[in-house]
């Protein structure tokens, strides 16, 4: 149960008016210390749905104590780390992070309308230090979102509004270039046929800008949505969102092509497991023909609980972790190629220390195991627990 001091107040989740507390707060725009560390841990109050609620500065995880609800593993531990001060540079004062975009979010107007994928494939990224790829900016919204974040009493009360919400508000913590990235993104509301012409009304609103003439480049919009299928079309694929029907999208020939080589495994895992969902990050404009197009694409397979997962092994271990009442952290890759090792979960209230957990795949070599130990060596404030494929049965998850 988390403390914080709220203005001339200290209360606690489980003060009678809490909620009473954090709607004041919301309106006035203070700035909650949560009192797991003194003299008190800055954070702030976002609205999701028609709830208000605490929620960590970005990047400000690891300033809380280890047993606190907001405390998050060290992101040396996965491929935020590189990013932090580059990719991502945070204002200590407002809380928002501005990005800096491996991607356009402009086309010329004469080139083609959808670019191929291979700047997401990890033998190709470049700069991964100082540029956010399509998939680490998914990641990071992910992340930001605390959807990363998983407790065996949560099941059965994530869904696509919760997602969405989270997604959204933490949109709002971060810049491109100055612009609020809010503004330019769009992720659909949970559909319901009961109020399909308010939904498509809304939608249309906030799509406009796709469809507005004006010279130079062409603005592009961030589209972050549950794919539902990839349907057959005279070129290409069309892409059918869920929450979003009777809307298309067209991805040509060379782009669809490239989406396969570079997340075959994402796409293998959606297609092999019912329960998951497949999520992508896209950047879309509009064609001569008023038809949505797709310029560039990335995507995630999730968990039915929504956590992000590259592998079947990486599916065990969530399995379990799921079961349990204590939270578990889902690692992310962010830029990293799957050549490097990355801590894919962590679990923060396990004592005496935290731990985290690593996977080696069947196929890694020497290097991999290097640049293990060294990430293992280099937190020894950590417990680790590693699971080596080559060696059979996955071990007992850490006790406690």
């Amino acid at each position: 149960m988390r403390t914080f001091h709220i203005g001339d107040q200290i209360v606690d989740e489980q003060t009678a008016d809490f909620a009473d507390c954090l709607a004041i707060a919301y309106e006035k725009k203070l700035r909650p210390l949560c009192l797991c560390r003194v003299p008190g841990v800055p954070m702030y109050v976002a609205r999701i749905g028609d709830q208000h609620v605490v929620k960590r500065m970005p990047l400000s995880g690891g300033t809380h104590g280890p047993q606190c609800g907001s405390y998050e593993p060290p992101y040396e531990l996965t491929g935020l780390g590189p990013l932090i001060g580059n990719a991502i540079q945070v204002d200590v004062a407002t809380g928002a992070a501005a990005l800096k975009l491996d991607f356009s979010m402009t086309k010329l107007r004469s080139r083609s309308a959808s670019a191929p994928a291979d700047a997401e494939r990890p033998e190709m990224v470049k700069n991964e230090t100082r540029k956010l790829s399509l998939r680490a900016l998914l990641h990071y919204l992910w992340h930001e979102g605390g959807l990363t974040e998983w407790t065996v009493l949560w099941t059965g009360k994530r869904h696509w509004w919760h997602v969405r919400s989270h997604l959204v508000e933490a949109a709002r913590t971060m810049t491109v270039r100055g612009e609020p990235l809010v503004d330019r993104l769009f992720v659909p509301e949970p559909f319901r046929a009961e109020d399909k012409t308010a939904i498509e009304q809304r939608r249309a609103m906030a799509l406009t800008e796709l469809h507005q003439s004006a010279p130079g480049p062409r603005r592009l919009m961030l589209l972050v949505a549950e794919i539902k299928e990839f349907g057959e079309a005279r070129s290409g694929r069309k892409v059918v969102i869920k929450h979003m029907p009777g809307y298309s999208l067209f991805l040509e020939d060379r782009a669809w092509t490239s989406l396969q080589r570079r997340f075959s495994a994402q796409l293998e895992l959606w297609q092999a497991n019912e329960a998951s969902h497949l999520m992508a990050i896209m950047t879309i404009g509009a064609a001569g023909s008023a038809l949505t197009m797709i310029n560039e694409i990335a995507v995630m397979t999730v968990t039915a609980e929504w956590l992000p997962v590259e592998s079947v092994y990486e599916e065990r271990v969530l399995a379990e972790l799921t079961k349990l009442r204590r939270k578990s952290v889902k690692g992310l890759r962010f830029n990293l190629s799957s050549s490097q090792p990355v801590a894919i979960a962590t679990l923060p209230e396990a004592k005496p220390v935290p731990v985290a957990l690593y996977l080696v795949p069947p196929e890694a070599g020497d290097a991999f195991e290097s640049a293990l130990s060294d990430m293992i060596t280099a937190r020894s404030d950590l417990d680790s627990w590693v699971w080596r494929i080559k060696d059979g049965e996955m071990p007992r998850l850490p006790p406690g």
